[in-house]
């Protein structure tokens, strides 16, 4: 089931997105899934004559994961850490699908980053791996941008991780997904630069979350991003950067500055 978040005039409305790709159509669902279940309405829309938003902004956090792919630390000169590598954006990081990426002024090279997005769907602690399904709500696609001359030279990367619009998120959250065998691709300006896949992660879905719910009690709409495979790089004004995840979709976002 795919699960949006949208408008068709003002405010915020979820629904379920059905149909073959090219005629879909969106069926409005009653309140929040998050805490409401899945309750259709009879109010439908075709796809195409609604905007859609970041299908969720978490009420507490995003959780990013560093280097959970071997190639991709080896590309920029790290070694796999013994650990996960966890760090926090803010919720005014995360952007939705076509939202401006705008490029912060402290930074001259900021770089995108395809990722596989985990959609966690109610309060949890301390989750065992064996049972981590049942705590996910689903997934999505994400695009870590980061800073890349600030990551090299802040302490801590709150500024090059964190800044406002560096987690675009959406289109949608697919609810039923085996994560074990996903393509991961990212594309900038239509060029392939990132062809990856969920099995090449260091650590999978359930490990990671059962490692970041010792660290954090995870609340419902909190969103772990699980790391990028190689191929990362740079952005520029003018630039549009695309993630598209097998079994989910495609996240599209051009980049400015202001």
């Amino acid at each position: 089931m795919r699960i949006a978040r949208f408008v068709v005039d003002s405010d915020p409305l979820y629904g379920v997105v059905e149909g073959e790709a090219g005629s879909e159509e969106i069926t409005v669902i009653h309140g929040d899934p998050f805490f409401n279940g899945v309750e259709r309405t009879s109010v439908r829309h075709k796809l195409e004559d609604v905007r859609l938003l970041a299908p969720i902004i978490p009420r507490s956090k995003v959780i990013g994961v560093g280097r959970n792919y071997a190639d991709h630390a080896a590309e920029l000169g790290n070694e796999v850490p013994p650990q996960p590598l966890l760090f926090l954006k803010p919720n005014t990081s995360v952007v939705g699908p076509n939202d401006p990426v705008v490029l912060p002024e402290f930074s001259a090279e900021v770089s995108f980053e395809a990722e596989l997005c985990v959609v966690i769907g109610r309060i949890c602690k301390d989750v065992p791996e064996d049972r981590v399904d049942d705590v996910i709500f689903g997934y999505t696609c994400g695009n870590d941008l980061t800073a890349r001359d600030v990551q090299k030279t802040d302490l801590q990367w709150a500024r090059a991780k964190g800044f406002d619009t560096s987690a675009p998120l959406g289109p949608w959250i697919e609810t039923e997904l085996d994560t074990e065998d996903l393509q991961i691709q990212g594309r900038l300006n239509g060029e392939l630069r990132q062809d990856g896949n969920s099995n090449q992660m260091i650590r999978g879905v359930r490990e990671l979350v059962s490692i970041v719910s010792q660290a954090f009690t995870l609340l419902p709409g909190d969103v772990i991003m699980t790391g990028t495979p190689a191929g990362v790089g740079l952005v520029q004004a003018g630039d549009r950067f695309e993630v598209e995840i097998e079994g989910i979709g495609r996240l599209s976002n051009p980049i400015v500055r202001r």
